[in-house]
């Protein structure tokens, strides 16, 4: 009964990894069918190249990031959610629809809202006189960084609300009126009964947000493609950068 699951899987995961895994010991290029064996080169060339170390940082700063901003959201939104309201069925329609876009769509959104010019989001800040300049979101290193952590948290929020809601349905409600016949208000209830019973839930939540975050090349690819000089590089778009737009096929697979 697994033999075909097991085979899809080893098709769709292992040989493509056993490929990636192999040319990064290769000195192989795109448009040539020379194959050749280049041992630990490709890994010595990018463990001393400074634009390699700062994108493993990027890579580390946006999803530790994300995921930090995306637990804390969706408690919230799970709290809301889990209330009774007139139009809840509509508003759990529209917090699904970030996940539902495809991410490129997306991303083509964010980079007007972000737009240095006609930024949506700059216009919002200068009506409430909540700032008083211009902000540069991609333009600036640590503003783009920025603006793809609320990107990339945007994106997952969504799936985490819904897990995080299914986990707090299933605390018994004996244990929180237990809690409520003690005393407790709703802070206390949330830090000390709700909270450590999701905690396995929210683990399940942040692991499927470090995957998606940390894969994805569309988001920042299409923010700043990497940039301002490659300050917001991240290893999913210098891996394509240098194995597809740059030919090196070795090194492209290293990285990844």
């Amino acid at each position: 009964m697994l033999a075909p699951a097991l085979i899809y899987v080893i098709l769709l995961v292992g040989v493509p990894f056993g490929l990636a895994i192999l040319l990064s010991f290769s000195n192989a290029t795109a448009g040539s069918l020379s194959f050749g064996w280049a041992g630990w080169k490709n890994y010595a060339a990018i463990l001393g190249d400074p634009i390699f170390l700062r994108s493993l940082r990027n890579t580390a700063i946006v999803t530790i990031g994300s995921q930090v901003l995306v637990v804390v959201l969706a408690t919230a939104a799970a709290q809301v959610f889990r209330a009774a309201f007139r139009g809840k069925r509509l508003a759990r329609l529209v917090l699904l629809l970030p996940w539902a876009v495809p991410v490129s769509l997306a991303a083509i959104a964010w980079t007007w809202i972000f737009d240095s010019t006609f930024s949506v989001l700059n216009w919002t800040l200068k009506a409430t006189h909540l700032m008083h300049g211009w902000l540069y979101w991609l333009g600036d290193p640590g503003l783009a960084l920025v603006a793809i952590i609320i990107v990339q948290a945007w994106r997952i929020f969504p799936f985490a609300t819904v897990i995080v809601l299914a986990g707090l349905s299933s605390i018994p409600q004996d244990v929180v009126e237990a809690a409520i016949v003690d005393g407790a208000g709703f802070w206390r209830r949330l830090f000390k009964v709700e909270l450590p019973l999701l905690l396995p839930v929210v683990a399940v939540a942040v692991l499927f947000g470090v995957v998606y975050t940390a894969t994805d090349l569309g988001v920042v690819y299409i923010l700043t493609g990497g940039g301002p000089a490659n300050t917001t590089q991240v290893l999913t778009t210098l891996a394509f950068q240098r194995g597809v737009l740059g030919a090196d096929l070795g090194q492209g697979a290293a990285i990844a």
